[in-house]
């Protein structure tokens, strides 16, 4: 730290470590049970990643998916690697994206549309640049399809995160930021004592929420076809689509199981011990007198082997990061002249401009190539996924309001409710659809409804849970002191406390819709194919047979048409929940 700077930090807890000085003997005294069972995990943990990096090396893009039972743990790890590889690189992507973004209104200007367009872009466009560019680079190994289908679940979960971040840069309450000034904190210290713990809450619960969305499209990512190439990948999402092709219910039951577990067991080893953890974070004055608790979190508090891995390794890193970090910031961070500085800008904008340029002049060559007949389709079926977005969305609404305001301002409720909830959520909606369609049979011009939201409705309910759980608790006790009615305490209290999440919500959630339009209006099961008109249908069509000009054309169309609707409504809805209904004094 500074010389300059006192001390003393925030009057709000800092963003650190699972395991702390003062809550690490909060859960009792320490425990021999505790260092074997975190021993345990640490070597179960490195015997995945042995498994899954020797099993990768012979592994070719069009390895045979096996319909047996006793295939599934291994295909287990292997999907649960690529999402977390997948995940960490959403994390890092969602807090630097939403940072830059939040702090400078220049850079906001160009970041926000960006962030609105690259969300837009159902996971099928990205589907062959990426794999084609990546089994380019190893064609002999299946390293390119890996890597690929890594990319393509962050393209289904970085999103939502980054807006999360973002809109939680944006509500930091301004007492606080005043607070930050006072104490004269560098900008690194600001956003490790400020700015990341206020955004931890809604972090967390977005993070559980990508997730779902990962595995929602953990099909598409594993298995896939471009014209008469076939890319499969051995992975739970893979195993579902081939027993979906095959119409082998027995097999999707048993996939469906397997993720089922293996979504309980993260619950309990990873979100349960991060939603317990965060609480410590909340913004109140009154503290609840039932905070989440986690068996998970109280053993790891308890474990010698993490107090050794806290107290001799993390801790002294941060510390410092802590101090080189604020040092350059108070010095005047890089020091190279300011002329190198500009003319390294003119180099990188210039390249950047002309890359933009060279991807322009090829776009609109593939854009001339296109039959007259495919353009003229684009606009009844955007207007028809508009009436599906919309509609899954409200109804999305509907229930997951109440739900989540239940859930997250009753915390027994909430400890009991949260697995069932995350497990639901996490089971990939896209395995249902068989299901789904043997019930609806061919009716899916507004069956594909139900099928988006299968997708979306999540998205609404985890921010308005974490809305929920972040009202601070003195705001309730007054509300309780004035005796208020229900209505009035909706309208006072609870509507204003969730409406920044609710938005958040509402905007990854349709994000979602238009990205499961894809796979809503266009759906293959035991041979058969089953679609209707809508943008999703182009989109998958045109990324199966590779005609290209209909997939940019049909791309640029939902792009442009979400561009619109977050630049003329949900852009506004953003403002006032950062204007009117932020946490501040």
């Amino acid at each position: 730290m500074n010389g300059t700077q006192p001390k003393k930090g925030l009057p709000l807890p800092r963003w650190g470590g699972i395991w702390s000085a003062a809550s690490g003997r909060a859960g009792g005294t320490a425990s021999w049970t505790a260092d074997l069972a975190v021993g345990a995990g640490l070597f179960g943990l490195l015997y995945i990643v042995v498994v899954v990096a020797t099993g990768g090396s012979a592994r070719t893009p069009q390895t045979t998916i096996s319909l047996r039972f006793s295939a599934l743990p291994l295909y287990a790890m292997y999907s649960l690697t690529r999402m977390t590889a997948a995940y960490l690189l959403s994390l890092v992507f969602a807090v630097a994206y939403g940072y830059v973004a939040a702090c400078s209104r220049r850079a906001e200007r160009i970041l926000a549309p960006v962030l609105d367009i690259l969300q837009s872009i159902p996971i099928l466009s990205f589907l062959p640049p990426v794999v084609l560019a990546l089994t380019g680079l190893f064609p002999r190994s299946g390293l390119g399809a890996e890597l690929a289908s890594v990319l393509l679940v962050f393209t289904s979960q970085a999103w939502n995160m980054a807006f999360s971040f973002y809109h939680s840069m944006l509500t930091v309450p301004r007492e606080l930021r005043e607070v930050a000034r006072m104490y004269n904190l560098s900008p690194w210290q600001r956003f490790r004592q400020l700015e990341l713990p206020f955004a931890t809450v809604g972090l967390v619960w977005n993070s559980m929420m990508s997730w779902a969305g990962g595995w929602f499209f953990l099909m598409a990512a594993e298995m896939f076809t471009l014209g008469d190439r076939s890319f499969q990948l051995p992975g739970l999402g893979s195993y579902l689509q081939q027993a979906a092709n095959h119409g082998d219910l027995r097999g999707i039951v048993g996939g469906i199981a397997t993720l089922v577990l293996l979504i309980a067991g993260l619950d309990q080893l990873l979100w349960r011990p991060l939603i317990a953890w965060a609480d410590r974070f909340k913004v109140e004055t009154v503290g609840n007198g039932t905070p989440p608790r986690s068996a998970v979190l109280i053993m790891l508090r308890r474990s010698h082997l993490v107090e050794w891995m806290m107290g001799f390794l993390f801790s002294p890193l941060v510390e410092r990061a802590d101090h080189l970090l604020s040092h350059v910031a108070a010095t005047g961070s890089i020091p190279a002249p300011r002329v190198g500085r500009r003319v390294a800008g003119y180099l990188i904008g210039g390249a950047v401009v002309a890359l933009i340029a060279f991807a322009l002049w090829r776009a609109l060559g593939v854009l001339a190539s296109t039959p007259r007949t495919e353009i003229e389709r684009l606009p009844a079926a955007a207007l028809f996924t508009t009436l599906r977005v919309a509609a899954s969305l409200l109804l999305s609404c509907l229930w997951t309001i109440p739900l989540g305001v239940f859930i997250g301002m009753n915390r027994a409720w909430a400890n009991r409710l949260q697995p069932v909830v995350q497990i639901l959520a996490s089971v990939p909606a896209t395995a249902l659809f068989p299901i789904v369609l043997l019930w609806l049979g061919s009716r899916l011009a507004w069956g594909s409804v139900l099928l988006m939201l299968l997708g979306v409705q999540w998205y609404v309910l985890f921010n308005v849970i974490a809305g929920a759980m972040s009202i601070p608790e003195d705001l309730k006790e007054v509300t309780a002191l004035f005796r208020l009615g229900r209505l009035e305490r909706w309208r006072t209290l609870i509507i204003p406390g969730i409406f920044p999440f609710l938005i958040t919500g509402l905007i990854t959630a349709s994000g979602g819709a238009w990205n499961a339009a894809v796979v809503a209006e266009y759906v293959q099961f035991a041979g058969h194919t089953v679609f209707t008109v809508g943008l999703g249908a182009e989109i998958a069509r045109a990324s199966q047979d590779q005609e290209y000009g209909l997939l940019l054309s049909a791309t640029l169309t939902l792009s442009l048409l979400v561009v619109l609707v977050n630049r003329l409504f949900w852009r506004r809805m953003y403002r006032l929940a950062e204007t009117r209904y932020g946490v501040s004094a």
